[in-house]
């Protein structure tokens, strides 16, 4: 499997004893953008030439049938085959007009509403053969879909496979947190097992992984998911926010709409408002407040309010 982030190939290889299995991934960052098609030919090497190879985008959340978008590729002998869902705006995304026998005739990435071929769009799950690599360029960022989805759809060898299910771009804090809300909706499991003080109230829908704990007098809820590890004091209110593991939050703050990363210290009468996103290993000091749309960098110390929305790096 290959992955589609820009990275730069410095590769570790790990087998998994249970099922066998070695995984090979990317881990320094990259000496330059490489788009995404650039990190794909970066991997020829490890994922070879002998069969097709599936390809997603991290920033989707998808019910998609893998057997049949591989059966459809394998039908058709097809250089690519691309998973293909219909949305009201495609001006967001790669749209495809397709022609009869799933192949796609026209391809274009974040169309006007004018010139979108159609409402079905590039759901970010690929079927490519290993024919892919020799119309990708070596050592330079390639769109993946500007330049080599276009050329294969004008020599006929793009091709789509439409389905139905769940589907949604979670490239958006926003969108983020709504396929949370959704999956919590979803859930049979509304009783979190931790350790929570007295006169707290969990208001449901909630998830809490191993190892949370909860102060006196606190309100957790709805549609809050709290990581393992996670540790809050007295008097502090969530609702509808992400918090990831090993974050411990302060007496007295109030978190609103918020996605909080790993290993965050966050101080006493702390307020972070709607849309707000901190780093993993971020501190945010006593009395501080982050106005609605403030993003924070990793291992960043916030000691004075931010009222206006900005990214402080």
């Amino acid at each position: 499997m290959a992955v589609n982030y820009q990275t730069e190939v410095a590769i570790k290889q790990h087998r998994i004893p249970k099922q066998g299995l070695h995984v090979t991934y990317s881990r320094d960052p990259p000496k330059k953008p490489l788009g995404s098609g650039g990190p794909i030919k970066k991997a020829e090497r490890c994922i070879g030439h002998n069969e097709p190879f599936l390809v997603l985008n991290g920033d989707i959340f998808a019910d998609v049938d893998y057997r049949e978008l591989l059966k459809v590729h394998q039908e058709k002998k097809a250089v690519a085959t691309i998973a293909l869902y219909e949305v009201k705006d495609p001006t967001r995304y790669g749209a495809a007009k397709l022609a009869k026998g799933n192949r796609i005739e026209k391809f274009v990435e974040k169309p006007s509403r004018r010139t979108a071929p159609s409402n079905l769009i590039n759901a970010g799950a690929y079927i490519l053969s290993p024919e892919i690599f020799h119309y990708i360029p070596k050592k330079r960022t390639v769109s993946i879909e500007r330049e080599v989805f276009t050329q294969l759809a004008e020599e006929g060898l793009l091709y789509g496979c439409t389905f139905n299910g769940l589907w949604m771009d979670i490239g958006k804090p926003e969108d983020y947190l709504q396929i949370n809300k959704n999956l919590l909706d979803s859930s049979t499991d509304q009783q979190p097992k931790c350790k929570i003080g007295k006169n707290s109230i969990i208001k449901t829908p909630v998830s809490f992984d191993k190892g949370v704990s909860i102060g006196e007098k606190s309100v957790i809820g709805p549609y809050v998911v709290l990581g393992r590890n996670v540790n809050i004091e007295n008097n502090v209110h969530i609702e509808e926010s992400m918090i990831l593991s090993e974050v411990f939050i302060s007496s007295s703050s109030t978190l609103e709409g918020a996605i909080i990363g790993d290993g965050v210290v966050i101080g006493k009468r702390v307020k972070i408002g709607k849309g707000c996103i901190v780093g993993d290993h971020a501190r945010i000091n006593n009395n501080v407040e982050l106005a609605e749309g403030v993003s924070v960098c990793p291992a960043k110390e916030i000691s004075e309010s931010v009222l206006t929305p900005k990214c402080i790096t």
